[in-house]
């Protein structure tokens, strides 16, 4: 997708690809913790949890993209 169409998406569209986004990192941030459990790897396990937390953050922030959207469709019914 080149830069144009990137910027006109609406914040529909780019809310559910911020939450996506975010619960693939969600998932990818405890894996990486885990193995830094399971390794004993402090480093690791603690970039992990900032991960799965960004992305937690990064979900959230999708949520509220589609809700604002929502309610400006519904404003302009």
């Amino acid at each position: 997708m080149d830069q144009d169409q990137e910027q006109n998406k609406d914040l529909g569209t780019q809310g559910q690809e911020d939450q996506l986004k975010g619960k693939f990192n969600q998932a990818a941030g405890n894996v990486q913790k885990k193995v830094g459990q399971v390794t004993g790897d402090s480093s690791t396990e603690a970039k992990g949890t900032a991960r799965e937390l960004g992305g937690k953050v990064q979900s959230k922030a999708g949520e509220a993209e589609k809700d604002i959207d929502r309610r400006l469709d519904d404003d302009n019914r």
